[in-house]
């Protein structure tokens, strides 16, 4: 099930294909009618042509009387609050790959402008018992179904969309931390000072306004007084591409897809979601809380890489690079 276009590594939402490739069918279809009509068109008033009506009738017409009808392309604008309708994005997270290389981490921190130690993504070393062997974890937002950070907002900053992502808008948060308070994963940060992120260029349009009159936050710099925390990259979503830290990992412990779709990838190969999970006992976090979060875990047996520990390995969050 490997996906071996390489040019394409990025690319990921397979309904934008199959939708591809009944357009260009229907389209090769309308172009040899319109060649048709366009020929008979030519022809003397006199000609005839033959058409089916609706209930499935052939009837012969004067191809004078027959007119070339162009159709115009409606499209849905894009919202950022509500999201991608009919949608569902989950990740999974293979611990057994894990070896702390950071270059998630350091992927998110550059393409979100996150300095310091306010990093949305951490990487932790995990181990049960003293006998045990130790692992790397990495965690993001959990983006739960039932997000209880949601319920707890005051003042509707933080938000869950259609497709199943969990957002916070920085222009509406008070700084109130109920939020913060609320997650049981403790995936959120809060800015206490002014963030040192300099001059900014956005990679986005920072206002883009839509048809419902809302404004695209999702990516912009961080904001005195406000929370922080893993969006799953929304802004690289909407353009058909998986995030940040999916393509910048090394090991391919990241895979992104969609539930609906029971599909997910960590860019060189594709699986799906309900086999991997049942083979793999893939697993939730605190499932008994009835957060129903949208990142599995696989746990980390049959290691592809040996467990090291050292200063290449090392998570120190005061140190992380600043954004180029």
């Amino acid at each position: 099930m490997k996906n071996k276009n390489t040019d394409s590594r990025r690319k990921f939402l397979d309904n934008g294909l199959k939708l591809g490739l009944i357009t260009a069918i229907g389209a090769v279809g309308l172009t040899k009618i319109a060649s048709k009509l366009s020929a008979k068109n030519s022809e003397t008033s006199t000609g005839k042509m033959e058409l089916m009506t609706t209930d499935g009738t052939i009837i012969e017409v004067d191809s004078s009387e027959v007119k070339q009808i162009v159709h115009t392309k409606i499209t849905e604008e894009y919202d950022v609050r509500e999201g991608m309708p009919n949608r569902k994005f989950v990740m999974v997270i293979d611990l057994a790959k894990c070896k702390n290389a950071l270059k998630c981490q350091t992927a998110c921190n550059k393409q979100h402008y996150i300095t310091g130690n306010h990093a949305w993504l951490k990487v932790y070393k995990m181990q049960e018992d003293e006998d045990t062997a130790p692992y790397w974890m990495p965690t993001t937002c959990m983006h739960c179904d039932h997000p209880a950070c949601v319920t707890v907002c005051p003042v509707d900053a933080t938000f869950k969309r259609r497709d199943g992502l969990v957002l916070i808008d920085n222009e509406r948060c008070i700084g109130c931390r109920f939020c913060m308070a609320a997650c049981p994963y403790s995936t959120r940060v809060f800015n206490w000072s002014e963030p040192n992120q300099g001059e900014i260029t956005m990679l986005m349009e920072m206002e883009h306004q839509t048809e419902h009159n809302s404004v695209e936050f999702a990516g912009l710099p961080s904001v005195k007084g406000t929370v922080d925390k893993c969006d799953f990259c929304p802004h690289t979503i909407k353009e058909n591409e998986l995030p940040h830290c999916v393509t910048a990992c090394p090991n391919g412990v990241f895979y992104f897809g969609d539930k609906y779709e029971d599909t997910v990838t960590n860019g060189e190969e594709t699986l799906r979601l309900s086999k991997l999970l049942k083979d793999k006992a893939g697993y939730r976090l605190m499932e008994g809380l009835g957060t129903k979060p949208s990142v599995y875990y696989l746990p980390p047996v049959d290691r592809l890489v040996d467990f090291k520990e050292g200063l290449e390995n090392f998570t120190d969050y005061k140190s992380v690079d600043k954004p180029e």
